[in-house]
């Protein structure tokens, strides 16, 4: 698509973008809600899951709050699940942490990312938050093994906390008994959901003005619009709210319509 709708509208940056600086998302009482359970599943070495539907803003918050932890007494070990085994998770955890391990040995590489972070945690003095994305991906068998990572001396010292996120199944695999050990660990649950229509508004109007722009460019029927096609959810309205400015520039309308809305909904899914 071309830029051109940028110069039309004056604007600064890409509009409605995911990687925005992590002291201009829009901080919301879900967001607030999320900052304050992981801190408390930090303070108290367990375990906290967030689930949402696809797009709801799971990344965006975990973002949020990670990149706002002071690095100097933080370390965040960060992994994207796969429906891999047990041992493909412990080679990206090893591998965050910084060591090289391409072993067959589920007790030796646990030994070794547990080794690595109590160093972090003794040696080091750093918080360290183990957080999974798209944990919902996981197999079943990782479920049964995984509370054994966050075992250090007989289970009596908190030095792994972790963030589980993915999408609603995530509570469901939880729910089964091979997984119950580790859903026993679960201290706080965030779920985010789509937002209603004037909170959607309040978003558009945060990202225009991170785009630079200080008044509203679309009307109240173009705001339904996104609110009622992207079903509340951030990720889609993004992609409507972009689009339908890119169709708005072409039109050469200053003010984005519902039609433009409706327009620019035939290029998303």
């Amino acid at each position: 698509m071309s830029a051109n709708y940028r110069i039309f509208f004056e604007l600064k940056c890409e509009p409605f973008a995911s990687d925005i600086p992590v002291e201009k998302i829009l901080v919301t009482d879900s967001l607030k809600a999320v900052d304050e359970r992981i801190h408390y599943t930090m303070r108290t070495g367990a375990v906290c899951v967030l689930t949402g539907e696809i797009g709801s803003g799971k990344s965006t918050a975990l973002r949020y709050v990670t990149e706002s932890l002071h690095p100097s007494e933080h370390l965040c070990l960060y992994v994207t699940a796969t429906s891999g085994s047990i041992l493909e998770l412990y080679r990206q955890i090893l591998s965050v942490v910084g060591v090289s391990n391409r072993g067959v040995s589920r007790a030796i590489m646990r030994q070794t990312i547990q080794g690595q972070i109590a160093e972090l945690v003794l040696a080091k003095k750093l918080k360290v938050l183990l957080v999974i994305d798209e944990a919902s991906l996981l197999r079943m068998e990782v479920f049964a093994e995984l509370h054994t990572l966050v075992q250090f001396e007989k289970d009596a010292k908190p030095f792994l906390p972790m963030v589980m996120a993915g999408q609603n199944n995530l509570l469901d695999s939880l729910s089964y008994r091979p997984a119950m050990p580790l859903a026993s660990r679960v201290v706080a649950r965030s779920h985010l959901e789509g937002v209603n229509r004037q909170q959607m508004k309040q978003y558009i109007l945060h990202h225009l003005a991170i785009a630079g722009v200080s008044h509203n460019l679309f009307d109240d029927a173009a705001i339904t619009a996104i609110h009622q096609g992207s079903g509340g959810l951030f990720r889609k309205a993004n992609h409507l709210a972009r689009g339908a400015l890119i169709v708005a520039a072409q039109q050469k309308s200053m003010t984005v319509s519902a039609e433009h809305v409706r327009l620019a909904a035939t290029e998303v899914f």
